[in-house]
């Protein structure tokens, strides 16, 4: 059965030997793997992971090129990169339209680290303009480990961005919201947006966690994990401790996201 995680971070292995133990220390958390594509692929192997969604975050608009080039570099059947551009930035069809043409099959976006609020009309621009080009959108979602707590993209504000662009292809990160669950079940449970479970279960209750993944729409739930900053083999463990309908489970750890990202076209390698 394919597994396919559609969460995980990883830097050229230059920036990771510093980048990762910056974050680390940022959060206060210990990092599961050292955040290159081998400790990746290494993770993937012991996890029996299939295939890993790349998510990079460009934390200003000049960033942009280079994590294009990367993403181009690294990937292949096992890591699909989502590359990264900023809503700061000045020429983001440009930048959308590259990444389009490049076969890449979406993007990651976080209001924390790229300074940003979801109600901007600044970043809705943004997102039309992905939504337009059918381009999936990754989205970190709720508070984050790392700063202040800080309404940036709650439910609430989740829930009217779905509403205004309806053609959108969000997955709000973190089961919804990261430690806002609650505001999840109110405002986003059975909504016509993906929810992938990156760093959620570790934190979450058994049973608000089978309640939300139970409640939402079953072709909607993905497989996620944050990593580095959690073990994939260990939030595999968590979901399946979770005892839920083995359809659902098998829809989860891989059909949707095969479904999402388009069947035989998990990846387009450049050899």
């Amino acid at each position: 059965m394919r597994c396919i995680d559609f969460h995980t971070h990883i830097f050229p292995d230059h920036l990771a030997a510093t980048t990762i133990p910056a974050l680390a220390a940022a959060g206060n958390v210990k990092p599961a793997a050292d955040g290159t594509a081998a400790g990746l692929l290494a993770s993937m192997e012991r996890a029996a992971v299939t295939a890993s969604v790349v998510c990079s975050i460009a934390t200003r608009p000049a960033q942009f090129q280079a994590i294009l080039d990367w993403s181009k570099r690294i990937r292949s059947e096992r890591l699909i990169p989502f590359v990264s551009l900023h809503p700061a930035s000045k020429e983001l069809e440009r930048e959308i339209d590259l990444i389009r043409e490049a076969g890449f099959k979406g993007i990651k976006l976080h209001p924390y680290y790229q300074d940003f609020y979801l109600e901007e009309k600044r970043v809705r621009h943004l997102l039309r303009v992905a939504a337009d080009a059918d381009l999936i959108v990754v989205l970190h979602s709720g508070y984050d480990i790392g700063f202040p707590e800080q309404e940036r993209a709650n439910p609430a504000q989740i829930r009217a961005l779905i509403e205004s662009i309806p053609h959108l292809k969000l997955v709000a990160a973190h089961l919804g919201s990261w430690q806002q669950w609650h505001a999840v079940e109110e405002s986003l449970v059975g909504r016509d947006l993906y929810l992938d479970i990156a760093y959620a279960l570790e934190f979450l209750e058994p049973a608000q966690a089978r309640r939300i993944l139970c409640e939402h729409r079953p072709d909607r739930l993905l497989f996620g994990t944050d990593s580095p900053w959690a073990d994939q083999a260990e939030v595999k463990k968590l979901l399946l401790e979770l005892d839920l309908d083995t359809n659902l489970t098998q829809a989860i750890l891989g059909q949707n996201a095969t479904r999402l990202l388009g069947e035989g076209e998990e990846a387009r390698g450049e050899g």
